[in-house]
């Protein structure tokens, strides 16, 4: 797949995360395989996942579903964890991933290598290139090193200060501005349908929404905390 066809099937278009944390109900590759294939019936252009589940989700799903797949793998929860090393990015773009989503914040790698270092192990695969970062700096680097798409996943998750409430939807405007033909996708706290159409308005080619979608958990203590009497 290239950026021109991953381009041309997403612009304008939701991508669902299909992701579930240790310890969650859905932590099974089977339930997220079946959330994954809902999406897509609902209409989702592309599917991300991985996470604490890895490889085995990675494969399942995209075995699974006939959209592009975006597959990642999370190690820990601080610092660079999503798919932070070579090694992991080729794990993920060796078991039928299109695309492989990868931390390309500022901070340390564990592996010590450079970013350019993971971006080139995905593209010797075939694969493409999804740099999360958190920053506008951070993604204007990660384009010059070669990223193929560049998401504000990690906006409001690096600190120093409480992660905001909604999404980014500046940094998706700075993005567009100074990386006018870039495949731009907005993540992060999407949490309504208005608010994913905002980001496409702000310049993004496309829109990732996990939480919103496939967390029932989440979903429902929304709807009981409205419900509680003050």
């Amino acid at each position: 797949m290239t950026p021109e066809s991953f381009t041309a099937l997403v612009r304008g278009r939701l991508i669902v995360s299909c992701q579930a944390s240790q310890g969650h109900p859905l932590r099974d590759t089977a339930a997220l395989t079946r959330s994954a294939r809902a999406a897509v019936a609902g209409g989702a252009a592309a599917i991300r996942c991985g996470g604490v589940g890895g490889i085995p989700d990675v494969t399942a799903i995209a075995a699974a579903v006939n959209v592009p797949v975006i597959g990642l793998t999370k190690d820990g929860t601080d610092g660079v964890f999503i798919t932070p090393t070579v090694a992991a990015v080729r794990a993920v773009a060796g078991v039928g991933a299109e695309v492989v989503a990868a931390d390309a914040t500022f901070r340390p790698r564990p592996d010590g290598l450079p970013l350019a270092a993971s971006i080139a192990a995905v593209h010797d695969a075939g694969a493409l290139f999804m740099a999360d970062v958190a920053t506008l700096e951070e993604g204007v680097a990660a384009a010059e090193a070669g990223a193929d798409i560049v998401a504000t996943t990690l906006a409001g998750y690096t600190g120093p200060g409480p992660i905001p409430d909604g999404p980014d939807l500046d940094l998706v405007h700075a993005l567009r501005d100074r990386l006018p033909d870039a495949l731009i996708i907005a993540e992060g706290r999407y949490h309504f349908p208005a608010t994913a159409a905002a980001a496409i308005e702000a310049g993004a080619t496309s829109v990732v929404v996990g939480t919103a979608i496939t967390d029932p958990q989440w979903i429902t203590s929304r709807f009981a905390a409205a419900l509680t009497p003050g």
